[in-house]
């Protein structure tokens, strides 16, 4: 089966250098485009209700509070696609046609509907190995993209 269309899922890891190499070469043999997409967890900014100014806070400082937030978010997101970025020349270089795509919120279900929007026809994503107990706790990003992707997966282990 050739695929056309990969989508790669990177976490910053240092098993993301691994999946990318896999992608790579999987990409190389099948002639094929790739996807490279990295997801950011949701901003403490968001997650946080506002702060009402009558419970004594000083309006100042709640938007320094914000604006420090904004900032940081700011900056992960350059990270990130730098990050992204840095991957999609490796691959460009390869002769391998890549763009990239970064989101923020819930990996898995990201991963699942971007790829799908894209009309990937497999995606690759890594698996850290967490131990039982922490994966049901914590929930496995892998996992979920598993059981609910549209298109094969290719998983790779730590």
């Amino acid at each position: 089966m050739a695929f056309q269309k990969i989508f790669v899922a990177l976490d910053g890891s240092q098993l993301s250098e691994l999946v990318f190499r896999q992608s790579l070469d999987l990409a190389q043999s099948n002639q094929a485009e790739l996807m490279l997409f990295h997801c950011l967890p949701v901003s403490l900014g968001e997650a946080i209700l506002p702060i009402p100014v009558e419970l004594g806070m000083y309006p100042e400082l709640v938007q320094e509070t914000y604006d420090s937030q904004q900032h940081r978010h700011d900056d992960q997101q350059a990270m990130a696609i730098a990050f992204l970025k840095k991957y999609q020349d490796q691959a460009l270089q390869a002769h391998v046609k890549a763009s990239y795509q970064c989101a923020e919120g819930e990996a898995g279900t990201h991963i699942c509907q971007i790829a799908k929007n894209w009309g990937a026809d497999l995606i690759i994503v890594g698996r850290r190995g967490m131990a039982a107990l922490a994966e049901i706790l914590l929930g496995s990003i892998s996992n979920h993209v598993m059981h609910h992707a549209h298109c094969s997966v290719l998983v790779i282990h730590n």
